[in-house]
């Protein structure tokens, strides 16, 4: 095998929510495999922060703070890559957060900013950088979905969810689009994965750690590094025959019916 098969030299990426979580752990991963990257973020001290870790590993790293819900913003993020890059190679769609409430009650107004965070933002910079990716003619895109973008959670996710189903068919229609011309899109559905906002939830209900990890087979929440090697292997010339895929990042939980039990690893015999 090449051991240049996975080498981002010379490659530029863009990646939003790089402050914390998934996105910083993607945005240290594509830098450790040789990525020049435009961290994006509304959290300026976090995305900070990982431009600072990158620096570390000998790799440059700008930084852009904006809301990805403002298309204008985002025009103007690829602006300035255009001006200090002079070139995309992979985009990480990262940001936006979800807002809970019961279909019968939530504000149409909550739908609606749910809507711009996770699927209009995401299109805006899909677009922004599939123009400048189909002129070079090539280029990967990752959005990240959920395990709600296939599978129904309850529980007051009904914006969460229908977005997420927009981000699975917005993947698979750009990557029909945009294949044949170089351009790769594909999106990673993760289960639980411990962040600030998921601890904040358990810490609510913590009856629901229980109910979370009954679904996962692998037995433990999903953690952000469990992105790295992953996020490598779709911005590498490794996986240029894998587009349209919706990659579950789950520990086995899409795999798993409903009603199904797991079987739990026994304890190690003491010494």
């Amino acid at each position: 095998m090449s051991s240049t098969l996975f080498d981002l030299s010379h490659k530029v990426a863009v990646v939003t929510g790089a402050a914390q979580g998934i996105g910083r752990a993607m945005s240290m991963a594509l830098a450790e495999a040789g990525a020049d990257l435009m961290l994006v973020d509304r959290n300026e001290a976090g995305v900070r922060q990982t431009a600072v870790d990158i620096a570390k590993l000998g790799r440059r790293a700008e930084v852009a703070v904006i809301n990805v819900s403002e298309p204008a913003q985002i025009r103007a993020l690829f602006a300035r890559v255009d001006a200090e890059f002079g070139r995309v190679d992979f985009l990480g769609n990262v940001a936006g957060e979800g807002i809970l409430g019961a279909p019968e009650d939530i504000a149409l107004e909550d739908v609606e900013q749910v809507w711009r965070d996770l699927v209009f933002g995401r299109f805006c910079a899909c677009q922004e950088a599939g123009r400048r990716m189909l002129a070079a003619g090539r280029g990967s895109i990752v959005n990240i979905g959920s395990l709600a973008s296939v599978t129904a959670l309850g529980r007051g996710h009904i914006a969460y969810s229908m977005a997420m189903g927009a981000v699975a068919q917005m993947t698979r229609e750009l990557s029909t689009e945009w294949s044949g011309q170089g351009v790769r899109v594909n999106a990673i559905l993760p289960a639980q994965v411990l962040n600030p906002s998921l601890e904040k939830r358990i810490a609510a209900t913590p009856e629901l750690a229980d109910q979370f990890l009954s679904g996962i087979p692998a037995g433990r929440f999903g953690r952000p590094s469990d992105i790295m090697g992953l996020a490598v292997l779709l911005a590498s010339d490794a996986s240029e025959w894998i587009t349209g895929a919706l990659i579950p990042m789950d520990g086995g939980n899409l795999a798993m019916n409903g009603g199904g039990s797991v079987r739990r690893r026994k304890s190690e015999p003491k010494a």
